[in-house]
Parts: structure tokens; C-alpha cells; sequence
């Protein structure tokens, strides 16, 4: 499952815009509470206010009678409803089992719970409730009359009064509107710090991705200038003495390298002269091998395979050098890739144990001394190190030449298979000196990267294939 904020610049507008939008969220909840409490409490206390002023214009006698007292008619206490309510109250009074509702109410015992009526006994109380979908505040009590000792007393007189809360949860609802438009507000204003922040953070980082890529892509000279004495100007700094350092060692290896590679094309230019003149003596040496005595002739057969061997080494060392150099250039013809082939192999005496299948009318334009020498060095290695029969197998594709070269022996190893086109690399522990220079597949690549093409290599059963592809110019 990928994540779905993975960069930096999200994670951190992310970040902030949570922090910016709880932090404004918690602020909204409290206030609101705050002034959701205080409304309540309000509403509550005049409700309170309200009740306990009207109780106190009561001009009748109620409860425990004394000596020329009369019970309150039913007159009186309809009036003392009728001073209790107004818009959005009602009242409900209840005395020795009536009870008096006021005028259009529909609110009755019902509405009153059991906790609000004995609650109500001893105090004035309040509670909230709803009542046909719209919040009402309940306050209770019962009236109590101070007797001859001065104590309050039970009257059984209760009062019930209903206050509608519809006013001020219209204003809640307002507030909890004012606040919802505050947090969008909030939030875009986070949004836009969010990215502005991320911006000022990024931008170095991001200058330090592109100049980490230049110093990849060889622009050893790459340098940031350093403002400010933060954190990130720090690692800027870092990033100069790590590039200006690197830059010294790459230099310092390229200077190495083109010593090494001056020194292998000057020795093998140096070993040209004697080498020749060893070769001439050989050829002289070679025509009288056979009239000479058994161990001298045999001396003389292994100083000419050395000396062809070493001779084959130099100019493979000087070829490599030509490569390396980057003065080694093609040659582009119209060539036949069957005669070419037939060329290949008629000049080296390589006419047995090879089978090749090519169109006769098949025509690339390349240089042909180059691919003479990628199909000599992949033919003799496989004649060398394969088995028979080797194929050679060329046609034509819709991207290029395409060339295999098979041999059917035993076949690489698979721990050998990635590094066969090193320089110097031999597969095998068993293979003897006089079996290449090591330097022939690596040859034979270089050859095919110079006309923008590839050589490939893989396992067969058995045997190995050898695949070289040359797009078309």
C-alpha cells in the first residue's frame, strides 16, 4: 500500500495545517461552551429571578391555615398564573391535587419528572428538557411560609415554569455558524502559511537536490553560495567542503588514470619495434623447427607461440588504448554481412566446426574492419573456450543487425556470466596462459558501443550465446 503523503513539502503543510486547524477547532469548542454555559445560566437566573418575585406578590393565605385564614380559591390561583406567564413561558401550579395550567398550554404533570418535583420540595431548581423537538428550561419549587417560630414550612403550593430556550439556541446556532466560518477562515490562512513555510524550507533542500545531480553528472565544479547560519546553511557548507573535496580526489584519479593509460599506450607502442624484429626471427626460426633436434625444436615452438601470443597482447593493448584515449573512430561503408563473415573466418583458417546462416543479400552500413574484429574475438572465443559446432546466425530487424555467435560446450558459469567483457577476466581456474589476453570480448564490445550498438551474453543448453546488436546509421 503506498502512502498517501510520501514528500516532504505535503507532510509538512499536512503537519501544520492539523496544528493550525486543532488548535483553532479547540478554541472555537471552548468559546462556545463558555458562551453556550453563560447563556444557560443567564436564562436559568432570570427564570429564577422571575418565579421568586411573582411568588413573592402572593396575597393569599396557602398551607397550614391561621385562626381567620381562608383557603385560596380557585380564582386565585388561575390569577397567579396568569402573572407567571407571558410570550414563550408557561406555568403549571399545583395545590392539594390541582393542578392550573395556563391559558393554550399543553404543557402538564407529564412534562415534570420525578426528579424535578422532589428536588422542587426543598429548593428551587431547574432543568432542561425538549419538548416537541425545542428546548425548554423547568424551573420548580414549592412555596413555603415562615410560621410563628420564623421557621419555613411546607405549603403544598408548587409552581412549574416553563421557559422557552428556542431564542437562544437561535443564537447558538448563529455562534456555532460564526465560528464554522472563522475556522474555514483559519484553515485557508493555514493553508497558505503551510506553503509559504514549506516554500522558505524547501527551497534550499531543493537546491541542494538539483546541485547534488549536477555534482552526479560530472559538474565536479558545483558550489551553492551559504546564507544565514542555520541548520540548513550548515549543510550547505557541509555540501561545499564534501563537493570541493571530491572534486579534488576525482581529479587526482583522473590525472592517475591518464598517466596509466599514457604509460600502457606507451609501452605498447615501444614493444611494436622489438616485437617486430622477435616476430622476423621467428619466421626464421619457424622454417627450420622441423630439421632441428627433438628438445631444441620444441624450444623453438614455444618461443613462436609466445612471441605470437605476446604480439597479440600489444595490439590488443594498443587498441584498448585508442578506446580509452576517445580516439578511436568508425569508418562507415555499405558491406555485405555474408561476405563479411565469409572474410572473417577464410583469413584465420577457421573453416571447420563453424556453420553459419546469413542472407546472402544482407547489407548494413558499418565499419568493416571494426565488425571483422567483434566477430573474430567472439568466433575464437567460443573455438577456444566452446565446444562445436559453433553458429554464427545474422539477419535483419526493424532496429538493427542482429548477429549471434553460439557454441555448443559446457558453457560460462553462471558466477563468470557478469564479468566476461571485463578487461583481463578469464573464466575458469583451469584455462592456461596461452589462451587469449583477456582482453578480446572486452575489445569486441568497445567496438560495438562505437557504432551505438551492444553485446549481450547468456546461458544455452548447451553451450553459451553471444548477441550483438548494431543499429542501423
Amino acid at each position: 500500500m503506498i502512502p498517501l503523503f510520501t514528500g516532504l513539502r505535503a507532510r509538512l503543510v499536512v503537519t501544520f495545517t492539523l496544528v493550525a486547524v486543532t488548535a483553532s477547532a479547540l478554541v472555537a469548542g471552548i468559546g462556545y461552551e463558555l458562551a453556550k454555559g453563560a447563556m444557560i445560566d443567564r436564562s436559568t437566573q432570570n427564570a429564577k429571578d422571575t418565579l421568586a418575585k411573582e411568588l413573592q406578590r402572593i396575597n393569599f393565605a396557602v398551607g397550614e391555615l391561621q385562626p381567620g385564614e381562608v383557603q385560596p380559591s380557585s380564582q386565585d390561583l388561575e390569577n397567579l398564573v396568569g402573572a407567571l406567564e407571558g410570550p414563550g413561558r408557561h406555568v403549571l401550579v399545583e395545590y392539594q391535587g390541582q393542578i392550573f395550567p395556563d391559558s393554550g398550554s399543553n404543557m402538564g404533570t407529564n412534562e415534570v419528572t420525578g426528579e424535578l418535583r422532589g428536588q422542587a420540595l426543598s429548593r428551587m431548581v431547574a432543568q432542561r428538557r425538549i419538548y416537541n423537538d425545542q428546548p425548554w428550561l423547568i424551573v420548580g419549587t414549592q412555596v413555603k411560609r415562615i410560621d410563628k417560630q420564623g421557621l419555613p414550612q411546607p405549603t403544598g403550593l408548587s409552581v412549574f415554569l416553563f421557559m422557552s430556550l428556542a431564542e437562544e439556541e437561535a443564537t447558538l446556532s448563529n455562534l456555532r455558524g460564526a465560528f464554522t466560518q472563522a475556522g474555514g477562515i483559519v484553515l485557508l490562512i493555514a493553508l497558505t502559511v503551510a506553503l509559504l513555510s514549506a516554500r522558505q524550507v524547501l527551497l534550499p533542500i531543493g537546491r541542494l537536490s538539483a546541485a547534488a545531480q549536477a555534482l552526479g553528472g560530472g559538474r565536479l565544479d558545483t558550489r551553492l553560495p551559504v546564507r544565514g547560519k542555520d541548520e540548513l546553511a550548515a549543510l550547505t557548507a557541509r555540501f561545499n567542503d564534501a563537493a570541493a573535496a571530491l572534486e579534488l580526489s576525482v581529479s587526482e584519479l583522473r590525472s592517475l588514470e591518464a598517466i596509466s593509460r599514457r604509460f600502457v599506450a606507451d609501452v605498447s607502442h615501444e614493444l611494436r619495434t622489438p616485437l617486430t624484429a622477435m616476430t622476423a626471427v621467428a619466421d626464421m626460426l619457424s622454417e627450420e623447427a622441423d630439421r632441428l633436434p627433438e628438445q631444441p625444436a620444441e624450444a623453438v615452438r614455444l618461443v613462436l607461440h609466445e612471441v605470437a601470443r605476446l604480439r597479440e597482447l600489444v595490439e590488443h593493448l594498443i587498441e584498448i588504448s585508442r578506446f580509452d584515449a576517445g580516439t578511436a573512430t568508425l569508418r562507415r561503408e555499405s558491406v555485405s554481412v555474408s561476405d563479411a563473415i565469409s572474410d572473417c573466418l577464410e583469413v584465420r583458417g577457421w573453416d571447420e566446426g563453424i556453420r553459419v546462416h546469413t542472407p546472402v543479400n544482407l547489407t548494413v552500413n558499418l565499419d568493416p574492419r571494426r565488425f571483422d574484429v567483434i566477430l573474430a574475438n567472439l568466433v575464437g572465443n567460443a573455438m577456444k573456450h566452446g565446444g562445436p559446432p559453433v553458429v554464427i546466425t545474422a539477419r535483419s530487424t526493424p532496429n538493427g543487425l542482429e548477429v549471434k555467435v553460439r557454441d555448443h560446450g559446457k558453457g560460462i558459469s553462471a558466477d563468470a556470466l557478469p564479468h566476461v567483457f571485463d578487461r583481463f577476466f578469464k573464466a575458469g581456474a583451469g584455462r592456461s596462459r596461452s589462451q587469449g589476453s583477456g582482453l578480446g570480448l572486452s575489445i569486441a564490445r568497445a567496438n560495438a558501443h562505437l557504432h551505438g550498438g551492444t553485446i549481450s551474453v547468456r546461458r544455452e543448453d548447451p553451450g553459451t550465446l553471444f548477441t550483438v546488436w548494431i543499429p542501423h546509421s
